[in-house]
């Protein structure tokens, strides 16, 4: 478990234990660019590089560890890691459960459908969406798509929702922006399909953006890991990491 560094009598014993600390963040492991884990059980993408650069900001090892996103709150609070790094919304209902770090990107959620198609309110009828199960997207269609007629699809993983409509079991993807854009539309399998409809970035659900989540409990660890933020925007290093996963800036506002 991390604990924050202990006050030592001398400056070698204090880098001792700031080398000796070892901060475990938790990442869904099926969530690329963002995340996603490879055959050898590694953990790669954006939020595990934005993890380890923090990690190194504040001079500690890093442990980046798979977990489902409908089961990662609870997890964080059952002290199995000490940090939620997964594409999280900071949304007023969430911040009941844990609190945020700064946001460390900004990205809009589409829909991914069939290129070509136009999206209004008479095409929701009769429409099934896949959306990634517990997700700020989900809790958006059911409260807007599913009045239009839409019926949900939840998926435990968002790749899955791309299989499903390439075989055209489901009519529409809903997820963030980026996602639909990298891990399905521009692969071979992406092939016809596009980025449809409008951006949906209402604040009253997906927030400010994404947050680095923790416990309540933990307010020191949260005042380091936003002043390792800060760090790693002003030194090149986020830059660096951004660009090797996107040909946008997707910090936002």
């Amino acid at each position: 478990m991390f604990k924050p560094l202990q006050l030592g009598a001398a400056a070698l014993a204090m880098s001792v234990a700031a080398h000796a600390e070892t901060l475990r963040f938790a990442t869904d492991a099926s969530y690329p660019p963002f995340s996603k884990q490879g055959a050898d059980g590694k953990m790669t993408g954006f939020d595990p590089d934005i993890a380890q650069a923090l990690c190194a900001a504040m001079k500690v090892s890093c442990e980046v560890l798979p977990q489902d996103f409908d089961g990662i709150i609870p997890a964080l609070q059952a002290k199995k890691f000490d940090a939620v790094i997964a594409s999280m919304n900071i949304t007023e209902e969430r911040k009941k459960a844990v609190d945020f770090s700064d946001k460390y990107y900004n990205m809009a959620s589409r829909l991914v459908g069939k290129a070509g198609t136009q999206v209004n309110a008479a095409w929701f009828k009769g429409k099934k969406i896949g959306v990634l199960r517990s997700s700020i997207q989900e809790k958006y269609a059911r409260a807007n798509f599913v009045k239009l007629g839409a019926q949900l699809v939840p998926y435990g993983k968002a790749p899955e929702s791309f299989l499903d409509l390439k075989a055209g079991r489901v009519d529409a993807a809903f997820v963030d922006a980026a996602v639909g854009d990298v891990d399905f539309v521009r692969t071979p399998n992406g092939k016809g399909f596009a980025l449809v409809g409008p951006d949906y970035n209402d604040p009253q659900y997906f927030g400010i953006g994404a947050g680095i989540a923790v416990r309540k409990t933990d307010k020191a660890l949260l005042a380091r890991i936003n002043a390792a933020l800060k760090q790693i925007r002003a030194d090149g290093s986020y830059d660096k990491i951004q660009k090797k996963y996107f040909s946008f800036d997707i910090y936002g506002k």
